[in-house]
């Protein structure tokens, strides 16, 4: 058995900080797949990966990192299966790497809710830990526009229930989402919904609007407004400056023009000012510039 002998579809998408997990595949696609920004799973329909196949893969991991401390689930939403198919996921991991100390992988908000504190706790005990959410807003027009099919109250709601069960999260925000002259009240919301919780990382992506999504073509139609890079930048500075929570700050994915990294509130005030810095001196052709030649997340 080859590590190319894998069982994985299309691009394959994690975390920066999942650098150093052992990935394998437990679904395929996005259970939602309507979010008007994404263009990261084109024409794949959501599928379960079969067990055999997740079991072999495994097998693939235990023959060259048999030692393996974190395993991360590959797929947009793994944690939209079951209860009952998690545990089954996390008693095969734990056959095959007994060193295995996590299971990760992304979730929706809504991927929680009808799971019992009871069966969040049982999934800690088995090593599910530090999941990440798409949360990517705590404003609810910009979440209903965008059709992420949840609130700020729900988002809430759902992850106080992670904390209950001890299972540490990371989130994710991006600014630009709520479009031209709306980034304050973004920033301000989000920042809000956060503080009423206790993520372990925050992730913030800037927006970046592929050909192939259903917001390019609002744009197109004059329905949406890509708000300016500065105006992104403005929207990050308020979101620190408002963030209460002790966490760890990631802005550092390539949609970023700023990288960013830090712990909150340790560093605040030199996050602040990197960004003010910026702002002032960097024209905002140079930003768009930037953008413009990404080609992919």
């Amino acid at each position: 058995m080859r590590i190319e002998d894998m069982h994985f579809t299309g691009t394959i998408w994690r975390p920066p900080y999942e650098a150093n997990s052992q990935l394998i595949q437990a679904t395929i696609g996005c259970s939602h797949h309507s979010c008007k920004f994404c263009s990261l799973y084109p024409g794949i329909k959501f599928k379960i990966s079969p067990k055999e196949e997740f079991e072999h893969d495994l097998k693939i991991i235990q023959k060259y990192q048999p030692k393996a401390r974190r395993v991360f689930l590959v797929g947009a939403n793994p944690f939209v299966l079951g209860y009952n198919r998690l545990l089954d996921l996390g008693f095969l991991i734990r056959k095959y790497l007994p060193e295995c100390k996590s299971i990760g992988m992304f979730a929706r908000v809504t991927d929680i809710t009808h799971k019992s504190i009871e069966e969040l706790k049982n999934l800690r005990h088995l090593g599910f830990n530090g999941i990440t959410v798409g949360t990517e807003s705590g404003d609810d027009l910009t979440l209903l526009h965008m059709n992420k099919k949840t609130t700020s109250a729900e988002t809430i709601e759902n992850l106080k229930k992670f904390e209950e069960a001890g299972i540490e999260y990371y989130v994710s925000y991006l600014t630009g989402l709520a479009g031209a002259g709306n980034g304050e009240r973004n920033a301000l919301a989000t920042s809000d919904m956060f503080n009423q919780l206790h993520p372990y990382i925050i992730s913030v992506v800037s927006l970046t609007i592929f050909p192939d999504t259903v917001l390019f073509q609002e744009i197109q139609q004059g329905l949406f407004r890509e708000a300016s890079e500065h105006e992104r930048l403005k929207e990050l500075r308020t979101f620190i400056s408002n963030l209460k929570i002790n966490t760890n700050f990631f802005a550092n994915t390539v949609s970023n023009p700023v990288p960013l990294t830090g712990y909150l509130p340790n560093d605040k005030k030199r996050l602040i000012n990197e960004l003010s810095d910026v702002i002032n001196a960097v024209d905002e052709r140079v930003l768009k510039t930037y953008r413009k030649n990404l080609k992919s997340l």
